[in-house]
């Protein structure tokens, strides 16, 4: 038995990234929307770039092997490839779902397809077993994880809830996109798909907008490329190639992502400005033994609340240098959000506060600078505040 290749490998040589015509060492871009067949009933493997492309099949084969999948679907975006989940269940379904998910699947689960599908879901700690099976209801088809949170990072033991998910006859999906198949593996721990986007660790360089599907059941990978190809969310042929190119350096960038993020939120801990930090490699997290056990390591997400309010937050982010205020994270640069107006800006200020997010939350994607750099540069803009 061959041994299987770790992830720095996997993310350089996993899948079928072969170039028949050329053998050129990388994929190339085939913009190409039809292909031509010799005759009736002789097609090839490629007829029309919505069902099927050569250089966005080299991607998604790299990504299911590197999900430890049978079958993916590289999306438009990470919430092309939510709505595509949501297409496996009947119209009035019910999720089980993490309190806490990000705002944008909270925001398509409660503004859209509770509209239009009759969709219900009941949010609920999922490592509470208990409370699990008291949310069951005739009509619930699907347990949704995600794992690490958005902004708050809290933890979901994936292998208990999705052996749970089993025993009760539901589907399981773990949003992966915080951790990244570098941090952790739910398909090997019991997950039926995983979805992330691809736009944060995958890509990582902060200059495409993609989303997957990966599954390791053979009947939702036949259901999902159906709906895949009825649908039609597809990542282009060209953003099919940066995600690939992304994720040659995978690894190297995840082990700097994350060792960074460890220096900064050991820094942040202790600072006066600060009132709470998040990030599972701390000791201080209520769910570290688990990011020991689950994970690689805390990640490269650090979230802080500031002491004080908007105005504090006001007088902070102006004086960063390294860290940019934007939408998104995963990008080689270092970058701040601020939660409540931005991931989560379409939920009201009860809902927020409800889950834990305030004015003064803000959430930092560790970038792969020097962490030396990254903790002057926060120390700088923290003193304005405190003095200190």
């Amino acid at each position: 038995m061959k041994p299987s290749p770790r992830i720095g490998t996997l993310a350089v040589h996993a899948g079928n990234q072969t170039d028949p015509g050329h053998h050129a060492v990388f994929t190339p871009i085939v913009t190409a929307s039809s292909f031509i067949q010799p005759n009736l009933g002789e097609g090839g493997d490629f007829c029309y770039s919505r069902v099927a492309n050569p250089t966005r099949k080299a991607y998604e084969t790299a990504l299911a092997d590197l999900e430890g999948g049978i079958y993916a679907t590289a999306t438009a975006s990470g919430m092309a490839a939510t709505s595509l989940i949501l297409e496996l269940l009947p119209a009035g379904s019910h999720i089980i779902a993490m309190c806490g998910v990000y705002g944008g699947t909270w925001r398509i689960f409660e503004k859209l397809r509770n509209r239009t599908a009759g969709l219900e879901v009941s949010y609920v700690d999922l490592n509470d077993l208990n409370a699990v099976r008291k949310a069951v209801k005739s009509n619930t088809g699907m347990v949704w994880i995600e794992t690490p949170t958005n902004p708050l990072l809290e933890l979901v033991d994936i292998r208990a809830i999705c052996q749970l998910s089993s025993e009760l006859n539901l589907t399981s999906c773990v949003d992966n996109t915080f951790a990244s198949a570098w941090n952790q593996r739910p398909l090997e721990l019991g997950a039926d798909i995983v979805m992330l986007s691809t736009s944060k660790y995958i890509g990582g360089h902060s200059d495409l907008i993609g989303g997957a599907v990966i599954t390791r059941q053979p009947d939702i990978a036949q259901q999902m490329d159906f709906i895949k190809t009825t649908v039609g969310a597809i990542a282009s042929p060209f953003d099919a190639y940066l995600a690939l190119r992304g994720m040659k350096t995978l690894d190297v960038r995840m082990d700097r992502h994350c060792r960074n993020a460890q220096a900064v939120a050991e820094y942040l801990a202790t600072h006066p400005a600060i009132a709470q930090v998040w990030y599972p490699g701390l000791p201080g997290h209520p769910q570290h033994a688990l990011c020991q056990q689950q994970m690689r390591s805390g990640g490269a997400v650090v979230t802080v609340q500031l002491k004080g309010g908007l105005d504090e937050v006001k007088t902070f982010i102006p004086r960063l240098r390294y860290f940019v205020l934007a939408e998104s994270l995963g990008g080689v640069e270092s970058m701040v959000n601020h939660s409540a107006s931005m991931s989560h800006g379409s939920m009201s200020r009860e809902e927020k506060e409800s889950i834990g997010i305030y004015d003064a939350t803000l959430r930092l994607s560790i970038g792969i600078e020097d962490a030396s750099d990254l903790i002057a540069d926060l120390d700088r803009a923290l003193f304005n505040i405190t003095g200190k």
